[in-house]
Order: C-alpha cells, then sequence, then structure tokens
C-alpha cells in the first residue's frame, strides 16, 4: 500500500511541476533529497552499531535480565503471548526506557530490534500480531520524562517548563494508545485472523499424530 501511496506523491509532484514550469525544481530536489537518504543511511548504521553493541554487553552482563525481571508484572500484562525470558522483552523495555529519556537515536535501533524478535513468534509473515501493535502504540505515544535537546532548542524555553506538561502530555497519549489497542484486539474482526491461524495450527498437529 505505501508503495502506492509513494509512487502517487512523486507523480502527483511531476505533474503538478511540469504545468507550473519547475520540473528542474523537482528533479533537483530528488537528486538532493537522495542524497540526504544515503548520508541518512549510513548515519544510522554507526548509531545501530554502538546502541546494539551496549545492549550485547548489557545482555552479557546480565542487566537487561535484571531489568526485565523488576518490570515483568507490566510486560506480562500488556504482551501476555510473548514469553517472559524471551529476547523481544529486553528490546522492548530497553526502548520504553530509551524513550523516557528522550533518547531517540538508542530507541530506534533497539525498537528495531524489538520487532525482529517479536516477528519471530509471528505464525504470520505478513500480518502484525497483537504484541507487535501494542508495542508500536506504546513506542508512538511513549511517556517521556526528558524531552531531546532539538525540541527544547526549537521552542527556546526552558525545559523546567515544559517537565510537568510533558508528562501530562505522553501519559495521556500512552494511555489512550494502550486502551486503544487492547480494546480493538477483542473486537472479532481483528482476532479472527488469529483464531484461524490456531486452529489450522491444531488441525495439522492432530493430522501428525494420526
Amino acid at each position: 500500500m505505501l508503495n502506492y501511496v509513494w509512487f502517487g506523491l512523486i507523480a502527483i509532484s511531476f505533474v503538478v511541476g511540469a504545468i507550473n514550469g519547475n520540473i528542474e525544481a523537482v528533479t533537483e530536489a530528488a537528486i538532493s533529497s537522495a542524497e540526504l537518504a544515503v548520508e541518512l543511511a549510513i548515519g544510522l548504521i554507526g548509531i545501530m552499531a554502538l546502541w546494539l553493541g551496549i545492549m550485547k554487553i548489557a545482555e552479557e552482563a546480565g542487566l537487561i535480565n535484571a531489568i526485565a525481571r523488576v518490570v515483568r508484572p507490566i510486560t506480562l500484562w500488556l504482551f501476555p503471548e510473548v514469553p517472559p525470558d524471551h529476547p523481544a522483552v529486553s528490546a522492548m523495555v530497553l526502548n520504553m526506557s530509551a524513550n523516557i529519556l528522550g533518547l531517540g537515536n538508542a530507541a530506534t535501533p533497539l525498537g528495531l530490534k524489538a520487532m525482529q524478535e517479536l516477528q519471530k513468534l509471528n505464525p504470520t509473515e505478513d500480518t502484525a500480531t497483537n504484541a507487535m501493535c501494542t508495542f508500536l502504540a506504546i513506542n508512538t505515544s511513549s511517556v517521556q520524562l526528558i524531552l531531546p535537546a532539538t525540541v527544547v532548542a526549537l521552542m527556546g524555553v526552558n525545559a523546567s517548563q515544559l517537565f510537568i506538561p510533558t508528562i501530562l502530555a505522553t501519559s495521556c497519549s500512552t494511555i489512550a494508545g494502550i486502551i486503544a489497542v487492547k480494546f480493538l484486539s477483542k473486537l472479532p474482526q481483528f482476532a479472527m485472523a488469529e483464531g484461524k491461524i490456531d486452529k489450522q495450527v491444531i488441525e495439522e498437529d492432530f493430522q501428525e499424530l494420526d
């Protein structure tokens, strides 16, 4: 679906540029954006390597398991279908911790790692599980205790003035996201596909036993 959206946006920009006589500007923007995309991708490689390396060190040291044990009651409620000791839990906990502290660069690779681990538990490759949707909702609306320095600099205000409003706003958005995803996951139209998959798996297991 996104491929069609992006193709439509590109086609519209070329048509509008041709009508307005600015087709050269559209071409220059496409080239400069492609160059920026390469620079951004290469820059993210270093950031992801750094934080995934730190995550691996913390995992070997037992820090991740300790954090996971502390927040286990919360993760069991939020992600009941994910085993408590699964690597996805550790990645999700670290991702949410990074978001809380305003470390967006650290949260990105940890979030990608969490999704990769959750995909290993996914019975279907092209359908997101309840755990994936819940994690995405929390990650998108995550509670923030510390705003990123770039946001504070752009707003031009004292960070202390934004502390309480930030906590209130992000807490409300996170609670709303969790309620929405939990409510939607109970609806038949969202649960039917998962139920069919489970039934099919059970039938195949019985056939193997016969």
